[in-house]
């Protein structure tokens, strides 16, 4: 238990698609108080046609959370206690990090929820590969935040109410994705990758 309050923050982490330049990513390291502990953000990733060919609905998963989701938790200095994300391919980061990964669902709606099978193929059409994060979700709720693991991560979901419960209580979980939507916004504007801490 002292090895989780002594790490206690939460990675926040997306990937936001421009049509001009292609896909940027954002990590932000929050506090519990919700500041920032560090940020940072790739240059743009733009897959060529033979890649979006061969790799075929493989290529969200493997951009998003293989290449860039791992670069950027790698590069951050401050571990933490989970990983959260708001877009679906981004769960892939889950093999190649320690921690548990989650992903922030808005808050659901009386007129539409969605059923897994509706997540499952809202971004790719029907599966081939359910590894590659397009699978089934598992949803849950933590304080007002509903989150959503694969299928199978039973372990991932208990670590992370086991984790962020004492830190959450009042923490829209959505929000920092904003700033991070922002600040990869503001950095573009200054054409180059960056990163504070």
């Amino acid at each position: 238990m002292t090895d989780i309050k002594s790490k206690a923050s939460i990675g926040f982490l997306t990937v936001v698609a421009d049509a001009e330049h292609g896909l940027f990513g954002g990590y932000l390291v929050l506090n519990p108080a919700g500041r920032p502990l560090e940020f940072h953000c790739t240059a743009p990733v733009k897959p060529n046609r033979a890649q979006e060919i061969l790799y075929g609905p493989t290529l969200e998963p493997y951009l998003y959370g293989e290449q860039i989701g791992q670069t950027l938790v790698r590069k951050a200095t401050h571990e933490v206690l989970a990983v959260c994300t708001d877009r679906q391919p981004v769960l892939a980061v889950r093999d190649f990090v320690s921690v548990p990964v989650a992903l922030v669902l808005p808050p659901e709606s009386p007129q539409a929820v969605p059923s897994a099978t509706e997540l499952d193929n809202s971004a790719f059409g029907l599966r081939f590969n359910l590894p590659h994060a397009g699978g089934r979700l598992l949803t849950f709720e933590l304080g007002k935040n509903r989150l959503a693991v694969p299928l199978g991560a039973d372990s991932d979901r208990a670590l992370i109410a086991e984790r962020l419960d004492p830190l959450v209580n009042g923490f829209d979980l959505l929000e920092p994705f904003q700033r991070i939507r922002e600040a990869i916004e503001e950095a573009r504007r200054g054409g180059a990758a960056g990163q504070w801490q």
